[in-house]
């Protein structure tokens, strides 16, 4: 499959240009990854029942507020008890409702061989998103996100294989104004992307106007669109032990016209949360599972995901940290409490480096590796995220793809298989113990894909290397960011499509978007 749209692009290192021909990097093709490891599970079977007890009780004892009439309501009405905008339900019915959610499901883009299967054993990997200031390498500085910026960074969500889906915005476009701001931007993520996408429950008009977008760019009538999940939305409760109008309101809607929801508690060790990880993942757990709960009994079988951002934060200042031990474990017991329930899961690849060094790199690489241990399928702001999610990199979106295809590589047969070619007693019989296995012809019939092969890793030594420029690592991924951008093409779209776009997003803007106090 092409790697940047209608032809192949990419640049790397000298000693594959060969092989890479005019593409800019030499990456690996589209494919789902499947983990095949058995996941690590800190808990023992009496810890997730007393995680599944303490979030029970969080439910049945103190209650969750929900700032959304239409919710109360429809806890009214399935007999829960509900005293003013807070909510207590009985464990009976949160189990029985999560119990509707599929443990499986997929999500279908425009581009049909883009396909996302949700559980199991995949493992999907996503831009950033929602970062309100950009790293601008040249200045050295961080600035305030736009158009052009997000833009780019959608090219480079297109471009990589290792990117399965378009989250959400992966910088904030400041300059464009927030009534229209959606319009803008999910045209250019239709256009620029054929990956699937998501929508912010931030209001009515913002969902309503990004179903009716991604109906648009799938040539979809409405039966189609609801026959199965064509994007998703994820929200966040507003930790402790609450649920906000907006996205709840968003939620409900995209329930009930059949598509996928994540719900993922934003809750801080520390500070929104207990200081115990334990405690901190007890109130994830109830936080999230007591609004699946809603969306199942509003909409029965609604494909839902189990979200955790349970981290801490620095008791020295009171910021938050990720990529951290306490984060690791959470995200490990998380994935154990998900198993638990029958539900997906997604966690995220963050980092609280404000620039694209070292930190950032073992933070967000401690993230990942978490994703992998704890069998996360849905893996959020895997690429270009810093200063805990208040700065994109393209430069960090680079580094990070390099971390991604490796988790990639790890993942495939290839690295673990034991047939008898693999056992290879032959070719050690041949060498024997004399020699070496460079020139034999086991090594030779296989040595151009036997070993991962980076795009942006400098593997020449120190001479080698300052001969060469002495570029450090973020250097080299600005030239290669430069060089994809440059040369980007957009995916397919039919022009009778792409030009209903246009007109949906003219005429919305006419309308004034969505409202705003300013």
């Amino acid at each position: 499959m092409a790697t940047g749209g209608r032809r192949r692009r990419s640049g790397g290192r000298a000693g594959a240009a060969n092989r890479r021909g005019e593409a800019v990097i030499e990456q690996m093709p589209w494919q789902i990854p499947v983990n095949v490891d058995r996941p690590t599970e800190p808990l023992p079977p009496e810890g997730v029942q007393a995680i599944h007890e303490g979030a029970m009780r969080i439910l049945e004892e103190i209650g969750v507020v929900f700032l959304n009439p239409e919710a109360l309501e429809i806890f009214r009405q399935a007999g829960c008890k509900v005293e003013g905008d807070l909510v207590r339900m009985n464990r009976d019915f949160v189990i029985e409702m999560v119990g509707k959610a599929p443990s499986t499901f997929t999500i279908t883009p425009r581009n049909t061989d883009r396909t996302l299967p949700i559980g199991g054993n995949h493992m999907l990997f996503g831009n950033v998103s929602s970062p309100p200031n950009y790293w601008d390498l040249k200045l050295g500085k961080k600035v305030s996100g736009t158009r052009a910026q997000c833009q780019n960074l959608l090219k480079l969500t297109q471009y990589f294989n290792c990117i399965h889906f378009a989250g959400g915005y992966p910088v904030e476009p400041v300059d464009i104004h927030a009534s229209v701001r959606h319009l803008n931007v999910l045209y250019d993520k239709l256009t620029i992307s054929d990956k699937a996408v998501h929508a912010y429950s931030l209001g009515a008009e913002r969902v309503e106007d990004v179903m009716e977008m991604v109906k648009i760019a799938g040539g979809l009538s409405e039966e189609e669109f609801q026959a199965k999940p064509r994007m998703y939305t994820n929200i966040n409760s507003t930790s402790p032990l609450k649920h906000d109008y907006p996205m709840i309101d968003g939620c409900l809607r995209m329930a009930r016209r059949g598509q996928a929801i994540v719900v993922t508690p934003f809750t801080l060790a520390g500070a929104m949360a207990p200081v115990t990880m334990a405690g901190a993942v007890a109130q994830s757990i109830a936080e999230s599972l007591c609004a699946i709960a809603l969306f199942q009994y509003v909409a029965p079988g609604t494909p839902c995901m189990i979200g955790t951002f349970t981290s801490n934060v620095d008791m020295k200042s009171g910021a938050p940290a990720f990529g951290t031990p306490e984060y690791m474990r959470s995200t490990q017991m998380t994935g154990q409490m998900a198993r638990f329930y029958g539900l997906p899961m997604r966690s995220s690849g963050v980092c609280t480096a404000n620039v694209p060094d070292g930190q950032a790199m073992w933070e967000t690489s401690n993230s990942l590796w978490a994703a992998v241990q704890s069998g996360t399928h849905m893996v959020y702001h895997a690429a270009g995220w810093l200063e805990g999610g208040l700065i994109a990199s393209p430069e960090k979106f680079i580094m990070d793809c390099e971390v991604l295809q490796q988790i990639q590589r790890y993942m495939q047969p290839a690295t673990f298989a034991t047939t008898a070619d693999d056992i290879a007693l032959d070719a050690i019989k041949e060498v024997g113990n004399d020699g070496h296995f460079f020139g034999i012809q086991h090594t030779q019939d296989r040595y151009t894909d036997a070993f991962y092969q980076p795009f942006l890793s400098d593997w020449r030594n120190y001479e080698a290397w300052e001969e060469a420029g002495a570029e450090w690592t973020p250097q080299r991924a600005h030239k290669i960011f430069k060089l994809i951008t440059a040369g980007f093409e957009e995916p397919p779209m039919a022009d009778a499509i792409r030009g209903e776009l246009q007109e949906f997003v003219a005429r919305r803007k006419e309308e004034g978007g969505a409202p705003t106090d300013f």
